[in-house]
């Protein structure tokens, strides 16, 4: 009852912010006032028993971060030790000579029971376990700890970028961007707080090396001077002291660095504790288990070896390889009962046979996803599969963006593919497909990198950027290489985003114009029952949003559309021209698109000669487009592409700015081979803007 007192009045003074000055108050007395012999027992003991938990969770903790407070318990232990060494020696040193439990009872079972009485053996014994502790551990612990820091510090801004790159292609909102940010953050300060608690670890070590030769010289000292005894009493009895407090002391700093070695050894990207990543990896395959029975079988019955032990040990592999042999063929049939299906000839032929209808006549999907049987597990949630999600995330996206619901995309497997591939289709027509490895991750080059990876060269499907498949553990070192690292379903889902926003104009119809135009009429319903049918039928509407998408202008001001639509409609019907009248009425929302809110906008123009043909081929040849010689067509796209790969490599957004008649032919000529260039007319840009040329296109003579 009292310790639950204890207990309680202890957690009150900890949420009143009272437990670290309470911690510091009862080190600096272990430090300055003499404990009697049973708290010093009391004392040690606790400590023993702090290190063995703290080596407990460490061990049963999933990752690092969950045990971000362990450099600073590394400082408080590492104290805490110091200190009873400190209140030990005063109680060796003033009462040692009244005999073996003046010191305590734990101090004189380590000096007795564990090394046997004899301070020779001892001082054997001590000094391998400082060798242990201060050569192997602490010191392989520290270095790791250092490389580990340096690499997370490296590697930040590249895992800025992916966050960045995710956040940017819809896969994950402000909110989940922010936790991963500071759960960056966060990496970087554990690790390099960790390098820094190495160094308290390693002068743990150090400390209890000097404390014991100070103690048994300063035994020697006390027991010989001031007490009369012989040289080999008080070698017997304090030297023997001073050994049993060094090992009591020495065995919870082996613990706290085997703990440290631990969490910096180990891989951050995994979800299993130490125990399951040992059991999991180690003796997962029966194959090597039956090949170290092997050899342990063949140790063991030469001659003059201990053939028992020999014999016992290989039989006991055997043994253990066949149970884990046993247990993966159950595993491997229960996941094939699970997986088995009716083929489709077996549905067939129970079926009833019927009449066919319009039922059997299967819609073609607007976007469709197929996937290899190996990529089943990225859709299955099950599973653990995240790319259904991302796909939601991408299309809440594109829907904020662009001004229009994206419709559902339906995935489905697909036999005839290869294992590892997916194939993307808008109306059933095959437009993206690509081959990912579902247990590699992908390292994009975005330009500028720092060395080489190993791995399977390859290219990013939504870009064509560079890019290597890697083992998941290098995802580290490649970011800190400068690449861009993302996961297979990262990969499907940025590749899918990138053709639906390239092909957002097959996407819209006459139920999205409809529904576009009903949410409107809550807000304007004057505007929408003007508008459709009695000046433009809703046909022309849907082309003239259509001509937008296709241009990458987002159709959000559906509010500014309509009312331009209603003022130029009763002019012209022609889809081009109201699609001229459309884009001047949203040039302000254009070039924020384009170039954010900076005033002076560097743009490419046309020599006004090279304007003037186009003029006239275009006025010349009719709806047909422009009537160009091949080799002027060729010099004109080559000059602006030149142009516009200089204007990028600066950092700007490249922008060809030309007359309003012109500029849909001119759209149309650029689209797909100089995708990065933005066609503008004058009349689009805003009069508070300023243009400033950066190169004009004209004709060689």
């Amino acid at each position: 009852m009292d310790f639950k007192k204890i207990l309680e009045t202890f957690k009150v003074l900890t949420s009143m912010g009272l437990g670290a000055p309470l911690l510091i108050v009862m080190l600096l007395a272990l430090l300055i006032l003499p404990l009697p012999p049973f708290a010093l027992d009391l004392f040690f003991t606790f400590n023993i028993a702090f290190s063995l938990i703290i080596l407990l969770v460490v061990i049963y903790t999933m990752r690092p971060l969950e045990f971000a407070a362990f450099p600073t318990v590394i400082l408080v232990s590492t104290l805490l030790r110091l200190a009873l060494n400190v209140a030990s020696t005063r109680v060796v040193l003033l009462r040692g000579h009244e005999g073996g439990d003046a010191a305590g009872k734990v101090i004189e079972a380590f000096g007795s029971f564990v090394i046997g009485g004899n301070f020779a053996v001892g001082i054997v014994v001590f000094a391998i376990l400082v060798v242990i502790n201060f050569v192997v551990v602490t010191k392989g612990a520290g270095r790791v700890a250092e490389v580990s820091a340096r690499f997370t510090l490296d590697a930040m801004p590249g895992k800025q970028m992916a966050i960045d790159a995710d956040l940017n292609s819809g896969l994950i909102n402000q909110d989940e961007a922010r936790a991963r940010r500071e759960e960056v953050a966060a990496e970087a300060d554990f690790y390099g707080s960790m390098d820094g608690a190495s160094k308290f670890v390693r002068g743990d070590a150090v400390a209890g090396i000097i404390i014991l030769f100070v103690n048994m010289i300063g035994g020697l000292a006390i027991g010989v001077g001031q007490h009369g005894m012989s040289f080999a009493d008080a070698a017997n009895v304090y030297v023997l002291l001073t050994i049993g407090d060094g090992l009591v002391a020495q065995i919870p700093s082996l613990l706290l660095s085997v703990a440290s070695a631990m969490v910096v050894t180990r891989v951050r990207g995994s979800k299993q504790d130490i125990g399951k990543q040992l059991s999991s990896q180690l003796f997962e395959d029966p194959k090597t288990l039956l090949v170290t029975a092997a050899v342990m079988g063949l140790l063991g019955i030469i001659p003059g070896m201990p053939n028992f032990v020999f014999i016992l040990l290989s039989l006991s592999l055997v043994g253990a390889a066949y149970l884990l042999d046993r247990r993966s063929k159950r595993e491997e049939e229960k996941a094939l009962e699970m997986e088995r299906i009716v083929s489709p000839q077996q549905q067939l032929a129970r079926a009833e046979i019927k009449e066919l209808g319009w039922d059997d006549v299967m819609p073609v999907d607007t976007i469709g996803l197929e996937v290899g049987y190996r990529l089943i597990p990225l859709v299955d949630r099950n599973q653990g599969g995240q790319l259904m999600t991302r796909i939601k995330g991408v299309r809440k996206k594109l829907s904020q963006e662009l001004g229009f619901l994206i419709p559902s995309v339906h995935i489905r497997d697909n036999l005839d593919l290869s294992p590892t591939a997916y194939r993307i289709s808008l109306m059933g027509v095959t437009v993206g497909e690509a081959d990912i490895m579902p247990e590699k991750e992908m390292a994009i080059n975005p330009g500028r990198v720092f060395g080489t990876l190993q791995g399977n060269a390859c290219k990013d499907p939504a870009f064509g950027l560079d890019a290597v498949w890697i083992e998941p553990t290098l995802r580290d070192h490649a970011q800190t290489l400068g690449y861009t690292v993302v996961d297979p379903g990262t990969v499907v889902a940025t590749h899918l985003s990138h053709i639906l926003q390239s092909n957002a104009h097959e996407l819209f119809g006459y139920e999205e114009a409809q529904q576009l135009l009903d949410n409107l009429s809550k807000v304007a319903p004057k505007l929408v029952e003007d508008l459709v049918p009695k000046i433009l039928p809703l046909g022309i509407v849907v082309k003239v949003l259509q001509n937008l998408l296709q241009d990458r202008v987002s159709i959000r001001d559906m509010r500014s559309i309509a009312e331009t639509l209603a003022e130029y409609g009763v002019k012209s019907q022609d889809p081009d021209i109201l699609t001229s009248a459309v884009r001047a009425g949203l040039g302000r929302s254009i070039v924020h698109d384009i170039n954010g809110v900076q005033m002076e906008i560097p743009v490419i123009t046309l020599d006004p000669g090279l304007e003037q043909i186009l003029h006239r081929s275009l006025q010349t040849a009719g709806d047909g487009g422009a009537g160009l010689e091949p080799g002027l067509a060729e010099q004109m796209h080559n000059s602006l592409e030149e142009s516009a790969q200089r204007m990028e490599m600066e950092g700007q957004a490249a922008v060809l700015l030309v007359s309003s008649f012109i500029r849909p032919w001119l759209a149309r000529f650029v689209r797909h081979s100089i995708p990065g260039l933005h066609v503008l007319a004058y009349n689009e840009i805003p009069q508070d803007r300023q243009i400033k040329v950066i190169s004009t296109v004209g004709q060689r003579t």
